[in-house]
């Protein structure tokens, strides 16, 4: 990875050598590291440590701290390129993930859980930045959509191998996390010798970038990683908790939701490029205010687990809508302000995510359907902020608000 290639150079390249062949195999090395540990983390905490709902919700606010700080991507660009750091990053979040099950006491759990969160948050920054700096404006919500499925291609891979080996050959916690985290490290580490150093088109800043123009992204972002953290957190853990799943039965469900994904997120992505991204966020968190709320009424009407599994699958094909927040991005944004403005964003993501689940656990313990109650209002002001955005963003036209401003100067 020492030769340097531009992007149009680089089209001259073996497919497999080429900018969006990396990405693909990036897409496929997360997701085989974290899918396992999110199918195998709720049923490990419970059985091998002991873990409540309010331990749970430690564990999670304390795995979202480095997303927290993000931000400080941009002081380690400053000597490390974003490509590097993207590789580097995952071969992190594959080791502290190999040897998870190796440290079953909280204190142990929560160091190596904090090891693993810093590779997949800097990974996950780099890897937005460099998906909006290679893939053109005009081809990215069906890129972006091709990519999503593709990593839940491997997601299924990882659930599959889980579902159909864990009861067959009586695995262990410890193969488990160590197949998905080596398998995760090994490509990363392919990739560094495998790919030229690709330079993007337009020269990043390596500084602190917060504009006020972008503030309607930015609190896209802070609602989207507060949702997020609720259905990532309590969703799983209901069906542990209140149904009684085993780890072949959440991850069977992990499995069918990831083969829906598959077709869904290539489709989401071309409707995104069709309708926009205005009608898709919209359609998205009326979509997700339903569904919380009727998660509530799981326990509010002692529902069954078939609904609650129902509910989780669309749950999820929600939220590939949005990818529509970085498409949007990507039109009002200064192409140089891409890689420092991910590392921000990604930081405002992760604010509500550090208290979120810590405060919504011990809620979780009198009051489970008040945690969905909470996450359904989170998606209607979601929804009133997706009513700002125009039908046509692009730089000067960011925001409703703003259009409406300048019109008279027109």
């Amino acid at each position: 990875m020492t030769t340097e290639v531009s992007l149009a150079e680089a089209k001259s390249l073996p497919i497999w050598r080429q900018p969006i062949a990396l990405l693909v195999l990036m897409a496929i090395a997360m997701p085989l590291a974290f899918s396992t540990w999110n199918a195998a983390l709720n049923n490990f905490v419970k059985d091998v440590a002991g873990f409540d709902g309010a331990d749970l919700g430690l564990l999670h606010s304390i795995r979202e701290i480095p997303g927290f700080f993000a931000v400080g991507v941009i002081a380690v660009l400053l000597f490390m390129r974003e490509q590097v750091l993207g590789l580097v990053s995952l071969v992190m979040l594959g080791a502290a993930t190999a040897i998870y099950a190796w440290f079953p006491q909280m204190g142990g759990i929560l160091t190596v859980t904090m090891i693993s969160s810093i590779g997949f948050h800097y990974y996950e920054t780099v890897n937005q930045s460099l998906q909006l700096q290679w893939i053109k404006t005009e081809d990215a919500p069906r890129m972006l959509g091709i990519l999503i499925g593709v990593g839940s291609a491997a997601t299924l891979v990882a659930y599959a191998l889980i579902v159909f080996t864990w009861k067959t050959f009586d695995l262990s916690y410890n193969f488990v996390f160590m197949a998905g985290g080596g398998a995760c490290a090994a490509i990363a580490i392919y990739c560094m010798f495998a790919f030229p150093q690709f330079a993007s088109p337009t020269p990043q800043r390596k500084e602190f970038v917060l504009r006020r123009r972008y503030w309607l992204y930015y609190a896209l972002q802070f609602m989207s990683g507060a949702r997020r953290q609720i259905f990532m957190v309590f969703a799983g853990y209901m069906m542990v908790e209140k149904f009684g799943f085993e780890l072949h039965q959440i991850t069977m469900l992990y499995l069918v939701n990831h083969v829906i994904n598959m077709g869904a997120a290539p489709l989401m992505g071309r409707a995104i490029g069709f309708f926009g991204e205005r009608a898709a966020l919209i359609f998205e968190y009326i979509g997700l205010s339903l569904v919380f709320a009727l998660y509530a009424c799981v326990y509010i009407f002692d529902l069954s687990a078939a609904v609650a599994c129902g509910l989780y699958i669309v749950n999820h094909m929600f939220f590939s809508l949005a990818l529509a927040i970085k498409t949007y991005f990507q039109k009002i944004a200064d192409p140089a302000d891409i890689a420092p403005t991910a590392a921000v964003a990604f930081t405002i993501n992760h604010i509500a995510a550090v208290f979120l689940p810590f405060g919504l656990g011990l809620i979780w313990i009198t009051s489970p359907e008040l945690v969905f109650w909470c996450a359904t209002g989170m998606a209607l002001i979601s929804l009133l902020l997706s009513l700002l955005i125009p039908r046509n963003p692009h730089d000067g036209h960011e925001t409703v608000l703003r259009a409406a401003v300048a019109a008279p100067a027109e």
